[in-house]
């Protein structure tokens, strides 16, 4: 989907159970539908060498997005994950 770039955080590593070194790159992401004010906007995490990447904000990308859900203690949370973005 395309989509505009709000805001990027900065690159933090964490914990992972893939990664060789126990640790990987993730930020998190604010991408928004281009159009109006009240476009549906949503807040990504992007993983390894795509956390990596440094986006300006109010450019146009296309983006790849998976939405996972999990139960914890009975309570369902989803997560929004990058899994590709591109400039246009």
């Amino acid at each position: 989907m395309i989509l505009k770039v709000v805001a990027q955080g900065e690159p933090q590593y964490v914990p992972s159970k893939r990664a060789e070194s126990g640790l990987i790159a993730k930020t998190m992401m604010r991408l928004k539908e281009p159009g109006g004010e009240y476009e549906d906007e949503y807040v990504c995490a992007m993983f390894g060498n795509l956390a990596l990447c440094k986006f300006a904000v109010g450019s146009l990308v296309i983006a790849s997005l998976r939405f996972q859900t999990h139960e914890s203690n009975g309570s369902y949370f989803q997560d929004v994950v990058a899994s590709d973005i591109q400039n246009i």
